[in-house]
């Protein structure tokens, strides 16, 4: 029996949905996404995920429930998809090319030109120039942040520790360095979306607000319930409009995506090339002022951080551990590593909302696994005594994620005693004052107002 859906008192059929498609894909979309099922391996859920939509709606497409996917971006991706597959087919590209490729097009903003070629080299691969220009794009808005030993913080470490200092950024963390180059980028190419859409437990939205608004283009930010109210507040300041979905990351994220294709806005993921080299610009501003470090502390959510501290060293040439940090309530990427694969976690309930990542970024994964050191696990204490030390030894002030590499320094006990010189980065200080208060162990009656909140 042939089923029909109405739009606008129109009846149209599954037959002449399909027909659409095959004029604006090249096939209709139930026979393009059995091929990449059979030489992508994606299934409907993981070709939603690479072009940037919502699963729901990619199988009513896929079902000629309806035409067309509408975001311009997604289709481009389709468009991508489908042509690596005719590659693969001729046998212009080899299955070793696909995850690259996949990395590629899951992060292309603009079209590419015509009959693009398999990815043959890693995106996330560092070279002088790119870091040259990153540098560029990012010192119009971002001083380079301080590199500083602390002789307070030194007698609790035990050894020369540095502190790069993230929290003096404009948005009081890294991300927004990576923000800065995602937009120039995405301007540069000569694609300018409607808008910019992301998911955010607060540092990468407020990044992702404040480069938007340096360009002009106006951004969407989608936090789950129960969120940071002051980096939502910093959000809505910069700009963004704030939308609450989901209780937690990974659920807001899928809500951003179905936003996304409704309302046709760019979505901006929390990991991808030109964000990771954004990144990487403080890294090289640390080993510039602080060279011969033995060791460098970074915490891991997902993954930019880390990753771009990687591609810095590796650039370099250094001889350097690079160590990531994680909340032991948060622990995909503790178990992607030990695991030597991407392994979600069931839950990511940490009050480090900074890395409350459950879902890990496969390509993060893959960089972490082949070039950190290893992934050291903080307890809830143990981080907020690392806020505490921060603020007492430095006058600094860290979000729970922004001590979280301090904590790493003194919960890792595989570090080899003639490491000595050692860095960690205070990722960010954007800490509501309630959660500062219960690190501190400071109650209702200790004095504290921590106001009220409308």
């Amino acid at each position: 029996m042939r089923t029909s859906a109405s739009v606008a008192g129109v009846s149209t059929s599954p037959e002449e949905h399909r027909a659409t498609q095959t004029s604006l894909y090249g096939a209709p979309v139930d026979a393009l996404a059995a091929e990449m099922r059979a030489l992508l391996g994606l299934d409907d859920r993981g070709v939603a995920g690479v072009i940037g939509v919502s699963a729901p709606m990619f199988a009513d497409v896929r079902a000629g429930r309806r035409s067309r996917i509408g975001n311009p971006v997604a289709t481009l991706r389709l468009q991508m998809l489908r042509d690596l597959c005719r590659h693969l087919r001729e046998g212009r590209a080899s299955a070793d090319d696909v995850p690259l490729a996949l990395e590629q097009i899951r992060v292309a903003t603009a079209p590419a030109p015509a009959g693009p070629e398999p990815v043959t080299s890693d995106p996330f691969a560092l070279t002088d120039d790119q870091l040259r220009e990153a540098a560029r794009v990012v010192r119009r808005h971002v001083a380079p942040t301080p590199a500083r030993r602390w002789p307070l913080l030194e007698a609790a470490t035990g050894v020369e520790t540095w502190v790069k200092h993230e929290n003096h950024c404009p948005t009081g963390a890294f991300k927004v360095r990576g923000g800065l180059l995602f937009v120039d980028r995405l301007l540069a190419s000569g694609h300018r979306p409607a808008g910019l859409i992301t998911a955010t437990r607060g540092n990468h939205g407020q990044s992702v607000a404040y480069a938007g608004a340096a360009g002009g283009l106006p951004v969407t930010v989608v936090v789950p319930e129960g969120n940071s109210p002051d980096k939502n507040e910093a959000m809505a300041g910069y700009g963004a409009r704030l939308v609450v979905a989901g209780h937690d990351f990974q659920a807001a994220r899928e809500h951003a995506a179905e936003l996304a294709e409704r309302d046709g806005l760019l979505f901006v993921p929390s990991f991808a090339p030109d964000l990771v080299t954004g990144v990487a610009t403080y890294a090289a501003e640390l080993h510039a002022a602080v060279p011969g470090l033995d060791v460098v502390y970074v915490p891991v959510g997902l993954g930019s951080g880390i990753c771009a501290n990687l591609a810095v060293r590796d650039l370099l040439g250094l001889d350097c551990e690079v160590v990531g940090v994680v909340a032991e309530r948060a622990p995909a990427y503790a178990l992607s590593f030990e695991a030597g694969e991407p392994v979600a976690s069931a839950a990511a309930d940490t009050l480090v909302d900074g890395v409350a990542c459950r879902v890990p970024d496969p390509e993060a994964v893959r960089l972490v696994n082949a070039g950190a050191a290893r992934i050291v696990r903080v307890s809830e204490e143990q981080a907020q005594a690392a806020m505490t030390l921060m603020y007492r030894a430095t006058h600094n002030l860290a979000e729970p994620a922004g001590s979280l590499a301090l904590a790493g320094l003194l919960a890792d006990d595989r570090r080899d005693p003639a490491h000595t010189r050692v860095a960690v980065v205070h990722t960010g200080g954007n800490c509501d004052l309630e959660v500062l208060a219960a690190a501190a162990g400071l109650g209702p009656g200790a004095g504290l107002d921590v106001g009220a909140r409308s």
